[in-house]
């Protein structure tokens, strides 16, 4: 089977963390199909279309750059127009190279869906779309224009299947018109070596280690709430560290935050960003995995933390009640403050009650292999 993806976010040049998630996928599915992504970016460095071929982990990779050109009187209609050109010199590539796909997956809607829509209609190709984005949100709402909602709602009806990422993200979607029959929700993949990594039977360490993975958009992660419980507990108690991974648009201003609250030296560490495996090593040394999101999705840090025997705190946003229970962790309320100290404190002194063999089995549901079933089985009925 020949699988094309098509995704508005994906690693590229100048970004390559961005749509990570997406090219997990890609990778589950290319472990039994041969797969093509094909990537469009509006690049304001280049002047004629420039394409990029590279294979990653068994998938192949299009990536076309095509001039970025700003007429503001006729901005969207611009766009559109570039944004299909580059689409369709992408294309033609992507049968060159690879040949005729046999079944499309477009990741979030509604560009990409747009074009699977007119592939459909132009070859036959039939198409599903994965959806990752939380504009449908309350806490994020973006889904908005007459234009835009309209062209999903005729994308969403032609596709065989709609697999949002949590099941919250799936009735927040259907909360606004996008109301197909075939909804299934996906999970996020997780590398394998978080699954390889041995769980240490000791995690005993000296210090309590709390552990939080950020991609630093405060109005979402709410990173400063937690400096606030962090310097509030470490009034009462210091046997205990919090170290915070990742980097982002807010990364400087929660630092200097964090810097006005006069934490004991050692207390918090920043320290940035950190490729998979080494996330995975601070995984291994740590004790619980903390979020405190104010919205979220179906966190791929939750599962990693899961995948590791980690438990989690957390708050009961997003997708993230159906991805912890009690035997992995403990849900609070957004903003609750008072009970992220509570079960920072009840984390100390129970963690051992947390089996981290049983807490890995439960998230054997992220690997590569049971994702990557799940997406060819949606795929096969589609044909």
């Amino acid at each position: 089977m020949n699988v094309l993806f098509m995704s508005p976010w994906y690693p590229h040049r100048y970004d390559a963390m961005s749509g990570l998630f997406v090219r997990k996928h890609a990778e589950a599915v290319a472990r039994q199909c041969e797969v093509t992504t094909l990537y469009l970016y509006p690049d304001a460095n280049v002047s004629e279309p420039e394409v990029m071929v590279q294979t990653t982990n068994g998938v192949h990779e299009i990536y076309l750059y095509y001039p970025f050109v700003d007429r503001p009187l006729l901005r969207q209609l611009t766009k559109a127009l570039n944004f299909f050109k580059a689409f369709r010199k992408g294309y033609k590539e992507v049968k060159a190279r690879f040949g005729r796909p046999d079944v499309v997956q477009a990741n979030v809607l509604t560009r990409c869906g747009a074009l699977a829509w007119w592939l459909k209609r132009r070859e036959g190709i039939p198409y599903v779309i994965v959806e990752h984005w939380t504009r449908y949100l309350p806490q994020n709402f973006n889904y908005k224009g007459w234009l835009r909602r309209w062209v999903s709602e005729q994308v969403e009806k032609e596709a065989s299947c709609v697999l949002p990422v949590s099941r919250m993200l799936c009735d927040a979607m259907r909360s606004h018109g996008l109301v197909h029959s075939n909804y299934q929700v996906v999970n996020n993949v997780v590398d394998d070596f978080f699954f390889e990594q041995p769980i240490s039977a000791d995690r005993v360490h000296g210090k309590f280690r709390f552990l939080h993975v950020s991609c630093f958009i405060e109005r979402a992660k709410n990173v400063c709430g937690m400096l606030r419980v962090v310097k509030r507990l470490s009034g009462e108690r210091s046997d205990f560290v919090f170290t915070i991974i990742g980097i982002g648009p807010d990364f400087e201003e929660v630092k200097r935050y964090a810097e006005t609250l006069d934490l004991p030296d050692g207390l918090v560490s920043f320290v940035g960003e950190q490729q998979p495996r080494q996330v995975c090593s601070y995984f291994a040394e740590s004790d619980a995995f903390v979020m405190f999101s104010n919205y979220e999705n179906a966190p791929v840090v939750i599962s990693e933390s899961l995948a590791m025997g980690v438990p989690v705190i957390s708050t009961r946003v997003g997708g993230i009640a159906d991805m912890i229970d009690a035997q992995s962790g403990v849900l609070i309320e957004a903003g609750d403050e008072q009970a992220l100290y509570e079960q920072m404190i009840g984390m100390m002194a129970h963690r051992s009650e947390f089996d981290a063999e049983k807490i890995r089995q439960r998230a054997r549901r992220y690997s590569y292999e049971t994702v990557g079933n799940f997406l060819v089985e949606r795929y096969q009925e589609c044909l």
